[in-house]
């Protein structure tokens, strides 16, 4: 027999008080294993727009600096279109993209079809947009609503 052996026959009492020990460790590391993870994920779900939001700041800047110099109206006009730019160019950066319609064959995987018109065009061509869709690296965020030709049909 082995030393280890010996001393469980002799006190199995002990060697289950030993065992006991380690489960109970091994929960307890678990379990803050388990709420560090918890702690993280909610870090990452309340601050997880951080750099997004550092990014949009910059055009809430231009917004005040424009309604602050809104008396002059072809200067708040500018500001207003340099804001659009900013803004537009920030969503670029990010992965969101205008999705392509004016002229294009309804595809209802992006396009949402809401008017069909009496047009030259051929049918199914957009001859309108009424709201413009994007998609977020390649998923359709929001649908494109357009108006569409209906091939001259009346």
């Amino acid at each position: 027999m082995t030393e280890k052996t010996k001393k469980t026959k002799e006190n199995p009492e002990k060697q289950l008080q030993e065992y006991k020990d380690i489960l109970q460790r091994l929960q307890a590391e678990f379990e803050n294993y388990r709420k560090r993870t918890e702690k993280e994920r909610e870090d990452i779900i309340k601050y997880g727009n951080q750099e997004l939001i550092i990014k949009l700041l910059p055009i809430v800047d231009s917004f005040e600096l424009a309604l602050n110099n809104r008396k002059d109206k072809d200067q708040f006009v500018k500001g207003i279109e340099l804001i659009y730019s900013q803004f537009t160019d920030t969503l670029e950066k990010e992965g969101v993209k205008k999705i392509k319609v004016l002229g294009e064959k309804f595809n209802p995987n992006i396009h949402e079809a809401l008017l069909q018109e009496h047009s030259d065009k051929p049918e199914g061509t957009i001859i309108e947009e009424l709201q413009s869709g994007y998609v977020l690296n390649n998923k359709v965020i929001r649908f494109a609503k357009v108006k569409l030709s209906n091939g001259g049909k009346k």
